[in-house]
């Protein structure tokens, strides 16, 4: 199977600085350092809210306000210097940056960032008269538009901070897309749902950011470790890449994922569990060539569009585990690939 990678979904464990130290150091040695290996940065939202997904994510968009409050992150809709809590994001994500442009220095190899997707965040974060944005249509498209200006930019610093690499991959997050589509995200009062987002305004949002992505001259993947991913609207989308959890897909998952595979998209198949004990190597490339067989899908012929990551982030898992399930990922992209 040659051509098949490596990579991560981004969190590690911890609550400091440090540990964001501690977690480039994987990337780079154990990622990086393998030629199939496509290296990202890391992610510790453990060190609170500025340095988790959603946080790092409002802190890049430039366009709206937004403030930290005991319910969560919700835009101010107020002109001026942006609050503090964003600015405190936006330092951050900086930091970590400068911590990459610094540690990858000469990397020529792939890179990957994170960012959190226009459903994720429309469902997460609120609206300034309260609720979460996806109940104001306005509100949402807003902010996916503003999404899509963010990263352009964000493309444009990692590519002046990563000049030798040898192409960048831009992974949206949207963990939350599949309850969006299926009027599963809770009102404020917890008593209702919001309404479902039809199929076509929920491709709009996302081909605004994955064009953008695409357009900045990145590679455009969409994350989601939830039940239900809906592969078909991703790709229909924009997305070159669907990663997201073997454990999880449904026989309409299995068909799509190998419709992807057969026209020539990427899929992360998460394979490498992050809870529990980790399997040996053996048993997760058998795990692999099981479900390529069931598929019907010649080995040879999709292993490069074959990428194998684990089942989700690292956020939950020990320091030691998540070494650990690095390095198994590793093995196990070198070893489908013939080259253990």
């Amino acid at each position: 199977m040659s051509g098949v990678r490596a990579t991560g979904i981004g969190s590690f464990p911890g609550t400091e600085q440090r540990d964001l130290d501690e977690a480039l150091a994987v990337v780079l040695g154990e990622v990086a350092g393998d030629e199939r290996g496509i290296a990202y940065v890391p992610e510790v939202p453990g060190r609170g809210a500025a340095a988790a997904m959603v946080g790092r994510t409002l802190g890049l968009v430039g366009e709206l306000d937004a403030d930290l409050q005991p319910g969560g992150w919700r835009l101010t809709g107020s002109a001026g210097a942006p609050p503090v809590d964003q600015r405190r994001a936006r330092s951050l994500l900086a930091q970590d940056l400068d911590a990459v442009e610094e540690g990858a220095v000469g990397h020529a190899g792939a890179f990957k960032t994170q960012l959190t997707g226009p459903w994720t965040l429309a469902a997460t974060a609120e609206r300034p008269r309260g609720d979460k944005l996806l109940a104001d249509h306005g509100a949402r498209r807003e902010l996916a538009q503003a999404l899509a200006v963010a990263v352009t930019d964000h493309v444009a610093d990692l590519r002046r901070r990563l000049p030798s690499a040898s192409s960048l991959v831009v992974q949206l997050d949207e963990p939350a897309l599949p309850a969006v589509l299926a009027a599963g995200i809770p009102t404020a009062s917890g008593f209702g749902k919001h309404r479902t987002v039809h199929p076509p305004e929920a491709s709009e949002a996302l081909e605004w950011v994955l064009g953008a992505i695409r357009d900045a001259g990145a590679t455009p993947w969409v994350h989601c470790c939830a039940p239900g991913v809906p592969i078909g609207l991703l790709r229909g989308a924009g997305a070159s890449g669907v990663m997201l959890d073997l454990g999880l897909l449904d026989a309409d998952g299995h068909d799509a994922a190998a419709e992807a595979l057969e026209a020539g998209d990427t899929i992360a198949l998460g394979v490498v569990p992050t809870t529990g004990e980790l399997p040996g190597a053996k048993a997760v490339i058998e795990r692999v060539l099981r479900w390529l067989d069931m598929l019907g899908l010649d080995p040879e012929v999709v292993g490069g569009g074959l990428v194998v990551t684990p089942a989700c982030g690292l956020a939950g898992s020990t320091p030691q585990d998540a070494r650990r399930a690095t390095e198994l990922v590793r093995s196990v992209a070198r070893s489908l690939a013939g080259q253990a």
